[in-house]
């Protein structure tokens, strides 16, 4: 049996920008995507913080220690500039596997969504 559990969180960054004529996805800063283990292309699940709304959508790489977080094509309609998300993925394992791993959790700078 395969569970799904928390892989990856980018917790609390301040959307820059929402493009409704964008295809679609969520554009972040190359240093986000590989401090918290997200690869190209990934599912994500986007909570925005300021109205409780929740989307999923796929990652697309953003210029690196550029501070970018947008919402890109319908998602753009969830949420808006200055809003604050968390990003979240998730992986599926076994039990087993489940209970020895330990998910990677990133708390970037919530005004210039850069890490320390």
């Amino acid at each position: 049996m395969l569970i799904e559990v928390l892989k990856s969180k980018i917790h609390r960054v301040k959307v820059t920008d929402a493009d409704l004529n964008y295809i679609g996805s969520i554009t972040l800063d190359k240093k986000l995507i590989n401090a918290a283990n997200i690869v190209i292309g990934e599912k994500v699940q986007v909570v925005n913080i300021n109205n409780g709304e929740r989307l999923e959508t796929y990652v697309i790489e953003g210029r690196e220690n550029s501070g970018d977080v947008t919402l890109n094509g319908p998602a753009a309609r969830k949420v808006q500039k200055g809003d604050s998300i968390i990003i979240i993925s998730y992986a599926q394992m076994s039990v087993e596997e489940a209970q020895n791993f330990k998910p990677v959790v990133v708390f970037p700078n919530e005004e210039t969504n850069k890490l320390s």
